[in-house]
């Protein structure tokens, strides 16, 4: 028996499966395709993992109203399959507070995910209505996934983690086409080119014809790579001359972070760590022009505590200045109590002068506030960081004047992965400040999966990041995605490099989401002028 009449037995089993046994093997093959994420990167495994999901709505078709229920029960089992292994490091924040949290732990590790799954369930289905018997059921699936998951990455304040762009991360060459198409082309990608060979199975007067569609996906990966190499070789890293960055990653527990008891102890190791020499020829924070802190590093507000302000300022000799995160107190009348505040960067001169600041835009759900918060906390919930009212979000995101240095597109944690949000702006900086607190997720794929996300911002803009961790992962990333340095998950220290200089805006920078978009569209066309013509006697 050849290999594709050994591949249609498979095909034929899965697609004929029905009830529990396709809904494990939907999920099973979800729970795979995680391994294309950080930290693994074994991105060749969505081979196997994706021609099954184009085999489960063949098998749909048997079902009714066109097999669509059933696609999108399909879909959602794959979903649930995906984001529960992906996102189970969620779980490790509601342990921080166990005494008050640690009982929600199986809603948030099921509950997010069950609300996710229906972002797959919606893709399945549009795909089930565009669908084909032939090879353009593959375009149909893609651009129906790519919809979806660009609908999850916007619904309901958005959550586009694990997109599936992101399995074309790694190696670096391959993720250079998100210059070009950004994340929502880069998972148009992965998903047509990895479930091509499902159509191996299929049957046509050309024996030939079914081996094309996955060679020329192959052929494609192979033309990403060349490109890629390209494009690296053209943008050697160039650093921008006299800017010398030191990031401190200080590797504090979260009960300290949120212990106001906790100030001196907090202020004394920012400072001593800040200070610390890095080798034989280091004098301390004196090597450094910008000191960088990571997100709400302190457990009170800055500016209102004088003496943690003139220790700030005895620290960071004329010539440096320091970026920090830190929860801001709205401008109130004197003598209001202090009920919510901003999550917030400051930039903050040598003589203790604030010459800057920027309020985070997009907060997170249930970390930073409630859906429907004043109801919820009248039902006794609050949000993890117990913050009352919850968060204020800032008013529009502007780039941040650095002394001695470009100005700097600041993100606080999780808003850099939302690639709509830093695309096609005006008022071009020249880096990215990122400033985040993993430390909620332990030591598990969370940190790593976010460190990838953040550096397909850099690549996708062709700007430097560099990235401030509490626990880590912190680093300096050039403007293709080359790692200058780094400093590991889980690990206290300081990092010292030069800011690499950013490259000429990309089609991404310029354009956004509008290849994207065509790529999708003409897709759609094309899937649907197929079915049209095959419906005809």
């Amino acid at each position: 028996m050849t290999i594709p009449a050994k591949l249609r037995t498979v095909a034929l089993a899965i697609i004929l499966t029905w009830g529990w046994k396709r809904a494990l093997v939907a999920m099973g093959a979800g729970a795979l395709s995680v391994l294309a994420l950080a930290p693994f990167n074994a991105w060749p495994v969505l081979f196997l993992t994706f021609p099954v999901l184009v085999w489960l709505i063949d098998g749909a078709g048997g079902g009714k109203l066109g097999g669509i229920p059933a696609a999108a029960l399909t879909g959602y089992c794959f979903g649930l399959g995906y984001f529960v292994p992906g996102l189970y490091w969620i779980g490790y924040a509601f342990f921080v507070d166990a005494q008050t949290f640690a009982w929600l732990t199986p809603f948030a590790v099921l509950g997010l995910p069950a609300y996710l799954a229906i972002f797959p369930a919606m893709g399945f289905a549009l795909a089930r209505l565009l669908w084909t018997k032939d090879a353009t059921r593959i375009l149909a699936l893609a651009a129906s996934l790519t919809i979806s998951e660009w609908l999850r990455g916007h619904a309901l304040t958005g959550f586009p983690w694990n997109a599936y762009g992101y399995a074309l991360s790694e190696p670096l060459p391959l993720a250079q086409a998100a210059s070009l198409i950004g994340l929502w082309g880069m998972t148009f990608l992965t998903v047509a080119i990895f479930a091509s060979p499902a159509v191996l199975i299929d049957r046509t007067s050309d024996r030939k014809l079914p081996w094309r569609v996955p060679a020329a996906a192959v052929a494609l990966l192979v033309l990403m790579g060349i490109f890629g190499a390209i494009r690296l070789s053209l943008h050697p890293t160039a650093m921008v001359a006299g800017t010398k960055l030191r990031l401190m990653q200080p590797n504090l527990q979260q009960d300290a972070k949120f212990n106001y008891s906790a100030k001196a102890e907090v202020m004394k190791k920012y400072l001593a760590l800040s200070d610390r020499a890095a080798g034989p020829q280091s004098t301390g924070v004196s090597d450094a022009t910008i000191l960088i802190w990571p997100e709400s590093a302190f457990p009170f507000f800055l500016t209102r505590e004088a003496d943690a302000m003139a220790q700030i300022a005895d620290l960071l000799p004329k010539g440096t200045v320091l970026i920090t995160g830190s929860v801001r107190a709205p401008d109130l009348p004197p003598g209001k109590p202090i009920t919510r505040a901003y999550n917030s960067i400051y930039v903050i001169d040598h003589d203790g002068s604030v010459l800057a600041v920027y309020d985070k835009l997009h907060l997170v759900p249930f970390g930073e506030f409630l859906p429907f918060q004043d109801l919820m906390e009248k039902l006794g919930f609050e949000q993890l960081t117990r913050v009352q009212g919850g968060f204020i979000p800032g008013s529009v995101r502007h780039a941040l004047p650095v002394p001695r240095a470009p100005r700097a597109l600041p993100l606080i944690c999780y808003e850099a992965i939302f690639p709509g949000d830093v695309a096609g702006r005006d008022e071009r900086p020249g880096w990215i400040v990122n400033l985040t607190n993993d430390g909620w997720f332990g030591i598990s794929t969370g940190p790593y999966q976010h460190m990838e996300q953040a550096r397909m911002r850099a690549i996708e803009l062709g700007l430097p990041l560099v990235r401030s961790a509490n626990t880590g992962i912190s680093a300096v990333i050039d403007p293709v995605g080359r790692t200058v340095a780094s400093l590991g998950l889980g690990v206290e220290g300081i990092l010292d490099a030069s800011l690499p200089a950013a490259i000429s805006p990309t089609v991404y920078a310029r354009v956004g989401d509008i290849p994207a978009a065509i790529i999708v569209a003409l897709a759609i066309v094309f899937a649907v002028r197929r079915r049209a013509a095959k419906r005809k006697p």
